[in-house]
């Protein structure tokens, strides 16, 4: 669910989980895609038959790809001023891969807010604790801690 606020509000969600977004499918086409991107062809994640020798059964979905969902799953479920102007990228804390995400498996995030620093100008950075959770696992993907920054239409106004 996308929530918009007041700017000034956003400081009354600290503490709140916001909800979670829609589920995406990590299948099989998308690892290979995000392996030939990234040039990582770890056979953990792209040869089928040498995954299901392991532990894991069969091939996983790399950390970093179940990382990069992050904006898609930003759009469905996130605290947002009303007058947003742009959002840039601040950067991730605490960043834990907790368990590998099988080909298949489905995931979506869960997002709480953690902090939100007014930065003047009509700037804010928001604090988020996102948890991507697998569908019918006991245990996250991964937890980290994303920080977004916020240029609000009175920024803009005031030459941030």
């Amino acid at each position: 669910m996308r929530k918009f606020v007041p700017a000034e509000a956003l400081k009354d969600y600290i503490g709140q989980e916001i909800g979670t977004s829609d589920w995406v499918t990590l299948d099989q086409d998308r690892i290979n895609a995000f392996a030939d991107a990234t040039l990582d062809h770890q056979f953990i994640h792209v040869d089928q038959e040498k995954a299901a020798q392991t532990p894991f059964g069969g091939t996983i979905a790399h950390g970093f790809l179940s990382l990069s969902m992050l904006p898609h799953m930003a759009a469905s479920c996130a605290l947002i001023p009303e007058n947003l102007a742009m959002t840039v990228n601040y950067g991730l804390n605490k960043l834990r891969f907790l368990a590998p995400v099988p080909a298949g498996s489905e995931i979506r995030s869960r997002v709480r807010v953690l902090d939100v620093t007014p930065k003047g100008a009509g700037r804010y950075l928001l604090t988020n604790e996102i948890t991507i959770e697998i569908k019918g696992a006991d245990k996250p993907a991964l937890v980290v801690e994303s920080l977004m920054l916020f240029f609000t239409e009175q920024g803009e106004e005031n030459g941030a």
